[in-house]
């Protein structure tokens, strides 16, 4: 058996590193400010412990464009390099100067802040640059260093008469890369990527109007200043105690300059056990396009930018909210760009589910008024987390509610107790009547509530699910949509409707019935109701209608291309069913039965294209 050491050829892994190091070029500016960032927190922090004697005074990084010379330059006043160091830290691939530091002074500098773990960063200046130069200076009394590299392995390193502390790299741009030259190219990374970080960042300078006198004397003079692009220190890295309502108002305004309506309420996450995490996250107002509504949520590192996609940090809905998590314990692959499988990260999701839970729960309590009056634009995460993640859905059994068409709000075990004698059927369940739409189901609403029958509203687009859901968790309850099927035949009456034909005349209206309206499509059913109800109602039955609707919201396919298939519900009591079976005229009879089933077809929504046209071509020709 042989056994050896792979050998990694610099000449063929270079190449790899400067073409494949990142999937999009433009995180070389992240990267490299990343690497400022670091240097001048490690002075920072070296001054703190009194390794450093020096005044280092408000360090800053200022970003560069020369045009001209086609340059990109990156300067840093921190902790600077000495010859021996470049070499140790620059020409060793993926030798990480942040991780040696954090080990040396583990103790102290576990809080520093610093950002880079993989000693990689560096070389994605290559990606856009055919040269890159280093010149720099080490805070100790030691000479500058200038170092050079083309892109091969190549490079040569000499003394640099540079006075200054701090880190200098200038980007020789690439000719493909030239979009990078481009003022409004860089500011827009550095919003995108550098908006937060802990060091300010300098680029360009702007001007500044100042009104001094007063009256006719006042004058306006226009000053020059450093444009500084990015806030140190945003609003989740403060303490809770220490910001007001209007300061989380703001950093909203910050985080969405384009969103014009407020956040309905925020949660400061603030954890250092297990884990390290903070972060605040907004609840906007949200729709029932779930789908539109994601990727909103800001992930940081040490307030480096590093995606908006956190699903698998943060439980899938709650990516519906707004704001920003930072942590330096979520597991980044070198590109920063993917989430590892880590239990770390379960960890941090389980948490961020409680909180948002406790949340809900205090708010509720606090103010129940407020919370219904938020309801409408809420509840689709709240049904949401309660459908997909079972710790919230215990939890949300304190604080979820259950409004009726009449604007009241109902928890489950209220709801439960209202309706607990008036609506069982005739196995002792709980059938609980809800209407999805309002409008289209105003009828058989009215009708419901005329005989004493809660009618709940639940509209969210993911209602059919959840509702599968309450009734496995909750024997003994049924939820059934108000226009699926006659309600008095699902809940028990002391009183019920006498029939005013005979079996025999039943029997005859039934075969009538038939022959005219499309048997593939509907199934008869003949009821005694009351007389000034309909005389034709069509349902869908309630099963059917599940599927159909969880077909329709992500069912995969998973119950086929289900038939159209309705009841249709004859009323045996109303006098036109009467005059359908007494009429001696065929032609009168499916006129009577066609307008019937038309009526009961638009009451549903179900009437349209060229049935509908001849239902108004009918309905005139009645008239006349």
């Amino acid at each position: 058996m042989a056994k050896g050491k792979i050998n990694v050829s610099v000449e063929n892994i270079f190449p790899l590193i400067k073409k494949f190091l990142y999937s999009d070029h433009e995180i070389f500016l992240r990267e490299l400010i990343s690497n400022a960032t670091d240097a001048t927190l490690k002075l920072k922090h070296l001054s703190s412990i009194g390794e450093n004697k020096i005044d280092i005074d408000n360090p800053l990084i200022e970003i560069k464009l020369d045009k001209k010379g086609k340059k990109i330059h990156i300067i840093d006043q921190g902790i600077g390099m000495t010859s021996d160091e470049v070499k140790k830290y620059i020409n060793q691939v993926a030798f990480s100067g942040a991780e040696e530091f954090l080990e040396k002074y583990k103790d102290s500098a576990k809080d520093s802040g610093i950002i880079g773990h993989f000693g990689l960063g560096f070389y994605s200046a290559f990606m856009v640059a055919d040269k890159v130069e280093i010149i720099t200076k080490s805070y100790k009394d030691e000479p500058g260093a200038h170092w050079v590299c083309d892109g091969s392995p190549e490079y040569t390193l000499k003394k640099s008469d540079k006075k200054d502390r701090g880190s200098e790299i200038i980007l020789h741009v690439s000719k493909d890369s030239k979009e990078f030259l481009e003022d409004a190219r860089i500011r827009t990374l550095l919003n995108k990527y550098n908006k937060f970080m802990p060091i300010p960042i300098k680029f360009g300078t702007k001007e500044i109007s100042n009104k001094v006198g007063k009256g006719k004397d006042e004058k306006e003079i226009k000053e020059i200043v450093d444009d500084i692009v990015n806030n140190p220190n945003p609003a989740w890295t403060k303490k809770p105690s220490d910001l007001k309502e209007e300061n989380y108002k703001e950093f909203y305004r910050e985080l969405y300059p384009m969103q014009f309506e407020e956040p309905l309420f925020n949660i400061h996450l603030n954890v250092d056990y297990p884990f390290n995490l903070t972060g605040i996250l907004y609840f906007p107002k949200i729709s029932n396009d779930i789908n539109m509504q994601k990727d909103r949520i800001q992930l940081y590192q040490n307030q480096v930018f590093v995606t908006d996609n956190v699903e698998g940090i943060v439980p899938e809905f709650l990516t519906l909210l707004r704001g920003v998590i930072d942590s330096p314990d979520i597991p980044l692959n070198v590109s920063r760009s993917y989430l590892q499988a880590d239990g770390a990260v379960k960890k941090i999701s389980n948490y961020i589910t409680r909180k948002v839970a406790d949340k809900l729960n205090s708010l509720f309590k606090k103010d129940r008024n407020g919370f219904e009056e938020k309801w409408n634009n809420i509840k689709v995460v709240i049904e949401y987390g309660m459908l997909s993640e079972d710790k919230f859905f215990d939890k949300a059994q304190n604080f979820a509610l259950y409004p009726n068409v009449d604007n009241g709000f109902f928890t489950f075990e209220e709801l439960k107790d209202k309706v607990s004698k008036s609506q069982t059927d005739k196995d002792g369940n709980l059938i609980l009547l809800y209407a999805s739409n309002v409008n289209d189901q105003h009828s058989y609403i009215e009708s419901a509530k005329e005989k004493g029958y809660e009618v709940l509203l639940l509209d969210s687009p993911i209602i059919s699910h959840l509702i599968q859901k309450l009734e496995t968790s909750n024997e003994k309850i049924k939820f059934t949509r108000v226009d699926a099927d006659v309600v008095d035949k699902l809940i028990q009456k002391d009183e019920k409707e006498v029939s005013k034909l005979n079996d025999k005349e039943k029997e005859k209206l039934k075969n009538i019935v038939e022959e005219t309206v499309p048997k593939e499509k509907y199934t008869v059913q003949l009821e005694a109701i009351d007389s000034n109800s309909a005389p034709f109602v069509i349902t869908l039955p309630e099963f059917m209608r599940r599927m159909k609707e969880m077909q329709q919201s992500g069912g995969n396919g998973m119950f086929g291309n289900m038939p159209e298939m309705y009841n249709l519900i004859v009323n045996v009591n109303n006098p036109i069913c009467s005059e359908i079976l007494n009429s001696k005229s065929k032609t009168k009879k499916e006129r009577l039965i066609n307008q019937s089933l038309d009526l009961a077809k638009l009451s549903q929504n179900l009437l349209k294209g060229e049935e509908l046209t001849s239902f108004i071509k009918r309905s005139f020709d009645l008239i006349k």
